[in-house]
């Protein structure tokens, strides 16, 4: 397995995103089931002040830094990561190979129409990438029953799932040994950017680390949020100083 840097108590893998994908083509190919966390700095963040969540994230079996701030930390701590491998950037890519891999997918989570829409565009997008099933992320316990018999059924090499954070990783934990899934990852908005509801910021600020601002010009209700970038940051500077 590749090496691991430490930010603020959780741990991130070293890898790109071509290292990344041959890395869940291992989990595949072993038919155990992993679990994948992409890692941004305001989940760090509540991983810091949060024991169990770090837990949870320090046991997944492949974290990526999902993040400008994950990647700067690990600059900013010497431990300088390659670059960063992002949700969205992870679903795409294992969507566009899905075919030739001859891996299956099932997808869980957003509402009815959005996960409709993001279907219909993958599908569109990467003809022969093999969606065997979806469900929304809005079910009773008595669904639950029928959306895990589904899985089942389906038997799919990766099962995305858009929940939200922490209730997605919540989810797959509770039921990875049930499923037996080689992969499980947590997706988060994915899907309503996949199906057109957002739309991403345009490469020049993807390039420039900018995609948290753009974020926050088309939803302001998230500057809450977007707090815990600067306290994340202070944070990895006085664990710096503790360093030396």
């Amino acid at each position: 397995m590749c090496e691991q840097v430490t930010i603020l108590g959780t741990n991130v893998h070293s890898v790109s995103q071509q290292e990344a994908l041959e890395i869940i083509a291992e989990f595949i190919a072993s038919g155990k089931p992993h679990h994948i966390i992409t890692a941004n700095a305001e989940i760090v963040y509540q991983a810091y002040h949060d024991q169990t969540r770090r837990q949870i994230i320090n046991n997944a079996d492949l974290v990526t830094a999902d993040g400008a701030g994950v990647v700067w930390a690990a600059n900013y701590l010497g431990q300088p990561l390659p670059e960063r491998v992002t949700g969205i950037d992870l679903f795409h890519a294992i969507c566009r190979i899905a075919g030739e891999k001859q891996w299956k997918i099932y997808i869980l989570g957003a509402k009815q129409e959005i996960i409709e829409q993001a279907v219909q565009n993958l599908q569109t997008q990467y003809p022969h990438c093999s969606i065997v099933g979806y469900h929304n992320g809005y079910f009773d316990q008595q669904e639950e029953e029928a959306i895990l018999n589904d899985i089942k059924k389906k038997q799919p090499d990766v099962l995305l799932v858009a929940m939200g954070v922490p209730k997605q990783d919540d989810w797959i934990i509770t039921h990875q040994k049930i499923l037996q899934v080689p992969v499980a990852m947590g997706v988060g908005g994915c899907l309503d950017v996949i199906s057109g509801k957002l739309k991403r910021a345009p490469q020049w600020m993807q390039k420039m680390s900018l995609e948290w601002l753009y974020r926050l010009i088309l939803q302001p209700s998230r500057i809450g949020r977007m707090m815990a970038l600067p306290k994340f940051m202070l944070a990895v500077h006085q664990m710096r100083k503790k360093k030396r």
